[in-house]
């Protein structure tokens, strides 16, 4: 294993986490040309994350004890692997760490805990444009070439709600 990937510990996060866990949201909306699409707060993040029904988790990833990146994720469920799976909401590195361990490290981490849990995969779903989709190819991540993400949210999802 090269230096680089042993200097990174990656560990669950805490509700003391929540500062970072937000600015880190706010830099991958940024970066995915959506500064003002993140809703949540440091406080959101404490009552949905650490509270009495956590709705997400979340491990970061920190070099020399600074955090360099963090994986926000939920869980499902599949009736095919009769299982519980990962959902990887967000995966975030800082510029200046990509290409140095801190993603693969984070991938390694929701591995390990799937298995240990008995969860059998982890899903994530990536932007047509990001280059980082040859980092999940190269994990072993697969394209599902004949699935499409749909979503129902606002206005929409509004509308639904209130039709007879």
């Amino acid at each position: 294993m090269p230096d680089e990937i042993r200097d990174i510990v990656v560990r669950p996060a805490t509700v003391e986490d929540v500062d970072t866990l937000h600015r880190f949201s706010v830099d991958l909306a940024t970066y995915e040309d959506e500064p003002d699409a993140v809703a949540s707060t440091p406080q959101t993040l404490a009552r949905d994350g650490f509270g009495e029904n956590p709705q997400f988790a979340a491990l970061i990833a920190e070099r020399s004890g600074k955090p360099v990146g963090f994986a926000l994720y939920t869980f499902n469920y599949s009736v095919w692997t009769a299982a519980r799976g990962i959902f990887i909401e967000d995966i975030w590195v800082v510029p200046e760490e990509r290409r140095g361990g801190v993603a693969r490290a984070l991938m390694q981490g929701l591995a390990q805990e799937c298995t240990a849990r008995g969860y059998k995969r982890i899903d994530l779903n990536v932007l047509d444009w990001n280059p980082a989709r040859g980092f999940y190819e190269r994990l072993g991540y697969r394209w599902i070439r004949n699935w499409l993400p749909y979503r129902l949210s606002g206005e929409a999802l509004e509308k639904l709600a209130k039709s007879s």
